[in-house]
């Protein structure tokens, strides 16, 4: 039996212990399941960096998405788009990546500082990609560069993560752009360049990314290589005021080789090496490449609002993936790393469907999301907060005009996706302590291509702040509601609330002249003793807030 098959059984062996050693109270309660919180089995403080976000020079992300210009008269803050700053500051957005992606190794960080009249335009990484409309974003004005990120990163309230290019620029120069960023004004050149600019306090930046997808556009470099590469840029780095979290170039989905000969040799030079990084980044994408298979890449990922029942659940099993290629990756790190010094950085994660649902046609790999992806957004961020000694950051990609975009804008138009509402209901995990939580209920059973299959029925997370109890879930059936009995094990609860996202359409989707189709909506909780019962609408996300006595 090799790793995955032994992960998968284990993981299917509990879940029916714990079906066989729950169902039947719940049942016995009038319920159909059953949801025990723990409170006396904390499984680690949830970062909040784990509900980071992601903005590369790609489509319409950053020119029309993030940045309209100082003259616009869309409403802005020095060029910002200020609907965009005022709703990330609402959900307290941690942590943004940037300048990507595969457009980081193709990205020069000098030209991007000084005067924004004086600055070069260069040809986008990402020019050749459009296959549905003018590439409108060909050329990169480099109008957003460092000094704009960062000020975006402040208004927000966000700390910044800068992604190094590898591929194709020296070790020098990821020098010189820490030295540019953390340098105290009236100690290096650079650091007066930054102080000219009118950013006289240093940046601190604390998150850097040595390269982005080494295995694939970030240099097709083996495992072995790209470790060469990681002590190299390590090596050159100066003495800073700032601690410095570097995160190296990760696996690709269930690539645990890549993970295993990273560090294999990383350590040739001794464990000690390992001091150097903070964390490994892991990507994963979700589409349905098991129906309708077709030598077309894109047409291979499916429709993202031209969804049957099946394509619903693929997409969520892919989705779902997610823990068992944490576990497993975690595992692999655990043979070299004993101690688990390094953790893993999920900085880029979501669904990837074909082209066709754009709001604006010209942004290519821009996507409309629906209630599909909200529940798809609920259930990952649920796998992170039930990792929380694992996983230390993720970035969901990508911020706006994108794949699974919280946000889509353009002139002055605006909309929060459902994805975006998911982030606020899950916004009160950040910070607090992740608590073992046990989820019953009815599997989901359907066809996949004239075979029968199944999916779990309610899974989520819970964490606690003092006397706050927050507990998030998933409803994936796409027609059938559940009741749930809540147990506490350990506290006794005064008052709730519970805020539900769901539609009676799975295909319900937020557009610019139709931006309330699918928004929260809450209502107080009925509390009797310990043990509440709840409705979980079909195809839903739910936040229960819950003051424990």
């Amino acid at each position: 039996m090799n790793r995955r098959t032994f992960l998968q059984s284990s993981a299917i062996g509990a879940t029916s212990l714990l079906l066989s050693r729950n169902f039947s109270f719940a049942a016995a309660n009038g319920a159909d399941s059953r949801i025990e919180v723990l409170l006396d089995e904390p499984l680690g403080t949830i970062s909040p960096n784990i509900y980071g976000h992601f903005a590369e020079n790609l489509g319409g992300v950053l020119y029309d998405g993030v940045w309209v210009g100082p003259k616009s008269k869309v409403p802005n803050v020095q060029g910002l788009r200020k609907e965009l700053i005022d709703h990330m500051r609402k959900i307290k957005a941690p942590v943004v990546r940037f300048p990507g992606g595969c457009f980081a190794d193709s990205y020069d960080w000098r030209d991007g500082v000084g005067p924004a009249d004086k600055r070069p335009t260069r040809t986008n990484f990402w020019a050749g990609v459009a296959k549905n409309g003018p590439a409108v974003h060909k050329y990169d004005p480099n109008q957003v560069g460092t000094n704009e990120f960062v000020e975006f990163c402040k208004l927000v309230g966000a700390e910044p993560y800068l992604a190094a290019n590898v591929r194709s620029l020296p070790a020098q120069a990821f020098v010189q752009w820490v030295d540019y960023c953390n340098s105290p004004a009236g100690t290096t050149t650079l650091a007066d360049m930054r102080a000219a600019s009118g950013f006289a306090d240093p940046f601190a930046v604390k998150y850097w990314g040595v390269g982005n997808e080494s295995w694939g556009c970030g240099g097709s470099f083996t495992a072995a290589e790209y470790a060469t590469e990681f002590r190299r840029y390590s090596e050159w780095l100066p003495p800073t005021a700032t601690p410095l979290s570097l995160i190296a170039s990760g696996p690709n989905t269930d690539e645990w080789d890549w993970t295993r000969g990273f560090l294999e040799e990383i350590v040739r030079k001794g464990h000690g090496q390992l001091d150097r990084i903070y964390g490994m980044a892991l990507h994963h994408y979700a589409w349905n490449l098991a129906r309708g298979r077709t030598n077309d890449w894109d047409a291979a990922k499916g429709d993202a609002l031209q969804f049957d029942s099946t394509d619903w659940y693929e997409l969520l099993r892919e989705g779902d993936r997610m823990e068992g290629l944490i576990d497993g990756h975690w595992q692999v790190m655990g043979e070299i790393d004993q101690q688990h010094r390094i953790k893993l950085i999920v900085d880029e994660w979501g669904p990837w469907y074909k082209p066709g649902s754009e709001a604006t046609p010209e942004d290519i790999l821009e996507q409309t999301p629906s209630l599909r992806d909200a529940i798809f957004s609920g259930m990952t961020l649920d796998i992170f907060n039930r990792n929380p000694e694992k996983v230390a950051m993720a970035n969901c990609a990508q911020l706006i005009n994108c794949l699974n975009s919280l946000y889509l804008a353009h002139g002055d138009r605006f909309v929060i996706t459902p994805v975006g509402h998911v982030f606020d209901l899950y916004s009160s995990h950040q910070g607090g302590e992740a608590l073992r939580t046990l989820f019953t209920a009815p599997p989901v059973h359907y066809d996949r291509d004239g075979k029968p299959a199944t999916f779990w029925g309610l899974r989520g997370s819970a964490s606690r702040k003092g006397k706050t109890l927050t507990l998030t879930m998933t409803n994936p059936h796409v027609s059938q509601a559940r009741t749930a009995e809540i147990v506490l094990h350990g506290a006794g609860v005064k008052s709730g609330t519970v805020t539900s996202l769901t539609h009676t359409d799975i295909h319900a989707h937020n557009t610019f002249s139709q931006r309330d189709v699918v928004i929260p909506q809450s209502a107080d909780l009925k509390v009797s003793g310990n043990n509440l019962m709840l409705d979980v609408p079909a195809a839903s996300v739910l936040a229960v807030k819950l003051e424990l006595a």
